[in-house]
């Protein structure tokens, strides 16, 4: 029987591989062996760190998980590889597939979606993410000539500031307190501003996307949207209480603040966008090589669990590749 190896967490921030069975592969199922997989910074830091609220346990499991929150579990959704095993006509296709790190597993077929040949298997790890900031686009509802405020320069705010900016008309401004994040922006034609210089765009945004889990970024993000503009909530807190004023500016100006989260397709396109559609649309968005960029580092599948810990807390890390061979 076919073997494998799966990164497991065992306790806060504690890591290893385990060896597991991959089973038989039935007529609805394929067989992958992994090329890649990418380490999501923001969620897997929450896990690893034991973060999940027990009320969100179920929902916030990934699709093919395995174990339980808080510990031990199975924890990722980023993988790129190769079917080995399935239907005759599968054999051999390049697939994203939300699973966690594993070198060889299995998986329903309709959840290996074939990777364009435009796009390096390299770089099909940010397809997750890219389907969370097109969903957060669909949600934010960014119209042509709108002035846009991107708080937080990590994988999805720099995603959703490369697809805001190539609406027709936008201008489009990335805050992040990394002054890193600044070359990444001004490569898709984005404004970037550290905290202390977003003043002249104070109340002039007709979106605000917040993305940086802070405080912090929610009270910068109110304090840049514009009369009745929509402050877009990407981050995912976990079990941490967030302490907002909304004195000031927010009822007078009358601000909405609204969830997206990539689980559900907003009701304006649920019925014409089933998440097939959209996972396929966001492999097809990664067809550009300056987004190569967003990947900040690369470890081996076989050293991942001594350096697993380090990847989260590095600031500096955006999507950390895993290579397999």
């Amino acid at each position: 029987m076919r073997t494998a190896r799966a990164l497991w967490l065992v306790d806060r921030l504690q890591a290893e591989l385990r060896e597991e069975p991959v089973g038989d592969c039935f007529e609805d199922e394929v067989i992958i062996e992994s090329l890649f997989t990418g380490v999501s910074r923001g969620t897997e830091s929450l896990v690893a760190n034991g973060a999940v609220p027990p009320g969100e346990f179920e929902r916030m499991r990934a699709p093919l998980q395995s174990g339980a929150f808080p510990f031990p579990v199975k924890y990722g959704y980023a993988a790129v590889g190769e079917i080995v095993a399935g239907a005759p006509d599968r054999i051999g296709q390049t697939v994203f597939c939300l699973h966690p790190h594993q070198d060889v597993f299995r998986a329903p077929a309709q959840m290996a979606v074939v990777v364009p040949d435009a796009v390096p298997a390299s770089r099909a790890v940010l397809a997750a993410n890219m389907e969370t900031a097109l969903n957060g686009v669909w949600d934010a509802g960014i119209m042509p000539g709108d002035t846009v405020a991107v708080i937080g320069g990590g994988v999805v705010g720099l995603l959703m500031a490369f697809l805001a900016a190539k609406v027709a008309g936008t201008d489009v401004a990335i805050v992040d307190v990394n002054p890193s994040r600044r070359v990444i922006g001004e490569m898709f034609g984005c404004r970037f501003l550290s905290p202390d210089e977003t003043g002249p765009l104070a109340g002039q945004a007709d979106v605000v996307i917040h993305t940086s889990a802070s405080a912090a970024g929610l009270t910068t993000a109110i304090s840049l949207a514009a009369f009745e503009a929509k402050v877009v909530e990407m981050s995912w807190f976990g079990h941490a209480d967030v302490g907002i004023s909304l004195g000031g500016a927010f009822h007078s100006q009358r601000l909405s603040i609204v969830a997206s989260q990539v689980g559900h397709v907003p009701p304006s396109r649920r019925a014409r966008w089933p998440l097939s559609r959209r996972l396929a649309k966001a492999l097809e968005l990664l067809n550009d090589s300056r987004l190569d960029h967003f990947v900040s580092g690369e470890t081996d599948f076989d050293i991942l669990p001594d350096r697993y810990g380090a990847i989260l807390a590095d600031p500096d890390t955006l999507c950390h590749r895993i290579r397999y061979r």
